[in-house]
């Protein structure tokens, strides 16, 4: 059989854009190198994590929030096998969700480690090592990516782990050190914290969150803090070594100085993610690769008629939801039509309590780029629904153009963050200004009221502060 698509990877990207070239008319396959569909998102990754922060937020929440609230239940105990079991279901329900939507759709799934043999052709290798060769007219790449390692400090998964190990930890460690103060590190550190671990955060640079605006990441860390995260920024890992104990990590100042040791029962190596193409004979086949990323073009074709690429393993952000909206927009162009994708309104979140989102560019960027701009803050303090769930650390941030009005990115820490963001990348994906948003009328009392009010602080005419 001659399909007219195959997508190699079923994460987020992968089985988005097979359903979508399916609903087109196309004859799809998948192949997955897992055993369940979903990729690492759905696995190992985003939402088993979700599940977690959820739990550990409700257990937090359980022993020290709800007193104030009138609530006494007394000092809660954790069930960890109960709460991995939450997890477990959750991510169950999702990959066999994804499972169901692709056999829904007629999509075959082969499952086993493909690669591309020619442009038309690819093998997939089973478990068992039979292997079975398939011929598609379009081959898209989908294979997301992998933990990046810290040179020199191999991941056990049990003392040293990855995301992947922090997921699975059959007890609370005493002490956690984190590698990282990216979204990933600060999200999983949330987790144990909550749950009693004392979390110290190593970070190369002199800052948390790099690549987000300034102000948010500086106000962020001081609210981790209160909580009791640890931070030694401008430092390096430079050993790991580990016992029936636990390890020693030995840190040293970024710019050089004198090394010490910080004891640790888990140490989380949370640097960041690398591209996914391993196994894939993209050399043989001729697909050019730049810094470990498959090059293509704005439509998403490699070097090689034929196949195309998206997500993880193409330029842009390393999130789920730009790998979907790139899935859906090339199955449109191999269908003929007008896929795109905006990638200046692409929000990110972290799921920590606060959440912190935003989207579009940051005051850093703007100015760098020398583009002259209003800004519109807003106190979550001073709205009345946070007010009302004892939530008000936070604040929001719109950023508009100083001339057009056209708002330019939107920042925000705050409870439901990631939910509120939302309202931004509408309203910037129709190039709307922020007296736009200001006009809008937002229902009362909500947590959105605070993104009106920022809009309506960018012409200095904010009503509640």
């Amino acid at each position: 059989m001659t399909y007219d698509l195959i997508v190699i990877g079923t994460g987020p990207g992968g089985y988005v854009c097979a359903i979508r070239a399916a609903q087109l008319g196309m004859k799809v396959a998948v192949v997955e190198k897992r055993k369940t569909h979903g990729g690492t998102c759905l696995n190992i990754g985003c939402i088993p994590s979700k599940a977690l922060l959820y739990a550990s937020e409700m257990f937090e929440q359980a022993g020290h929030d709800l007193p104030a609230l009138g609530v006494v239940v007394g000092k809660p105990t954790l069930d960890m096998a109960a709460m991995m079991k939450h997890k477990d279901d959750t991510v169950a329900a999702n990959v066999n969700g994804v499972g169901f939507l692709l056999k829904k759709n007629k999509i075959d799934s082969f499952f086993g480690a493909g690669a591309i043999l020619a442009a038309g052709k690819i093998s997939v290798t089973a478990d068992d090592g039979a292997v079975t060769e398939l011929e598609t007219r379009k081959i898209v790449i989908a294979t997301g990516s992998d933990v990046a390692p810290l040179p020199g400090v191999a991941i056990d998964e049990k003392t040293i782990v990855s995301s992947t190990g922090a997921l699975v930890l059959d007890k609370v460690p005493a002490k956690m050190v984190i590698v990282g103060a990216g979204v990933i590190g600060l999200e999983l550190g949330s987790v144990w914290r909550r749950l009693g671990a004392e979390v110290t955060v190593v970070e190369f640079l002199d800052r948390i969150l790099p690549g987000m605006d300034n102000e948010v990441a500086r106000q962020f860390q001081r609210l981790l803090e209160k909580q009791g995260f640890a931070f030694l920024l401008s430092h390096k890992v430079s050993k790991v070594e580990t016992s029936g104990a636990g390890a020693k990590v030995t840190i040293e100042p970024a710019a050089g100085g004198d090394a010490r040791t910080l004891e640790a029962d888990v140490v989380l190596v949370a640097i960041g993610r690398r591209p996914y193409t391993e196994g894939l004979g993209l050399d043989k086949a001729g697909v050019a690769m730049e810094r470990g990323r498959v090059v293509i073009d704005d439509h998403f074709a490699t070097s090689v008629p034929g196949i195309y690429a998206i997500g993880d393993v193409v330029r842009g952000p390393m999130l789920a939801h730009k790998a979907e909206d790139e899935g859906m927009a090339v199955a449109e162009i191999l269908a003929g039509q007008h896929g795109h994708v905006n990638y200046d309104v692409i929000p990110g979140v972290v799921y920590t309590e606060p959440e912190v989102a935003t989207v579009g560019k940051t005051e850093e960027e703007l100015s760098a780029a020398g583009v002259t701009y209003k800004v519109g803050k807003f106190p979550m303090t001073a709205n009345g629904r946070a007010r009302s769930m004892r939530s008000t650390d936070g604040f929001v941030k719109v950023l508009a153009d100083a001339v057009t009005d056209r708002v330019l990115g939107v920042h925000i820490i705050g409870r439901g963050a990631g939910e509120l963001i939302a309202e931004a990348a509408l309203l910037m994906e129709f190039g709307g200004s922020s007296e736009d948003m200001a006009r809008t009328c937002h229902a009362h009392p909500t947590m959105s009221e605070a993104v009106k009010e920022a809009a309506l602080a960018v012409e200095k005419r904010a009503i509640h502060i």
